[in-house]
């Protein structure tokens, strides 16, 4: 008797679950907002900064990320638009790592990642070299139970190195959630996560993305 009572209550507490999970949700851009508003501009050394911003006209979340990499930007470069790698697999967040194709300054590559390993995700990112800028979206996400996923990647050298600024714009069932969720899974702790990952990885292998590499379609760059 006490179980189907509990059952009851369970079930007549939902609408109340609800409405404070909701309310939650859109307070916590509140928060966020005034908390960003003291956020110097730019990140510096390895700091990360993590900014909302306008979403896409049908929805969903966009963000800004922004960090610096000690490393002269064409070192950077060569790292970013080395497509056809399996370094890749030391990322915690990333199970498996393909390199499908590559014609012209247009790569396709594919990603299965820990927290949703029954998806393959594939990206077409293209490259423009002398912008230093690259453009990525997902190509099949409805697969991926999400209705759009795409953004771009620019650089800018500094004289700490290179500062890296990634805007993106997605949507797929609990997006808001994710975007304003404060702790460990959320997606502030996900892109700093990505941003301290390139910036250890990349310092820590300079000397092979120093020297010159002929460019090719085999190999992505």
């Amino acid at each position: 008797m006490m179980k189907s009572t509990l059952i009851r209550l369970a079930w007549w507490a939902r609408p109340v679950f609800f409405w404070i999970l909701s309310a939650w949700v859109a307070y916590i851009p509140l928060r966020a907002h005034s908390a960003e508003a003291g956020v110097p501009e730019g990140p510096t050394e390895n700091k990360v900064s993590i900014r909302h911003i306008e979403s896409d006209r049908r929805g969903g979340k966009a963000y800004r990320l922004e960090y610096v990499v000690l490393v002269p930007i064409d070192v950077y470069w060569r790292f970013k638009t080395d497509f056809d790698n399996d370094f890749l697999a030391g990322n915690k967040f990333i199970r498996e790592h393909r390199f499908i194709s590559r014609r012209g300054n247009t790569a396709i590559t594919e990603n299965r990642y820990t927290y949703s390993p029954a998806f393959l995700f594939r990206w077409q990112t293209t490259v423009y070299p002398a912008a230093h800028r690259l453009e990525f979206v997902l190509l099949n996400p409805l697969e991926c139970s999400q209705r759009f996923h795409y953004g771009v990647i620019r650089l800018e050298p500094i004289d700490e190195g290179t500062r890296v600024s990634q805007e993106a714009y997605f949507d797929f069932f609990g997006a808001a959630l994710w975007a304003y969720y404060p702790w460990g899974g959320g997606m502030a702790d996900f892109l700093t996560y990505i941003a301290n990952w390139e910036q250890e990885f990349v310092l820590g292998h300079k000397g092979r993305y120093s020297g010159e590499i002929i460019p090719s379609e085999e190999n992505g760059l």
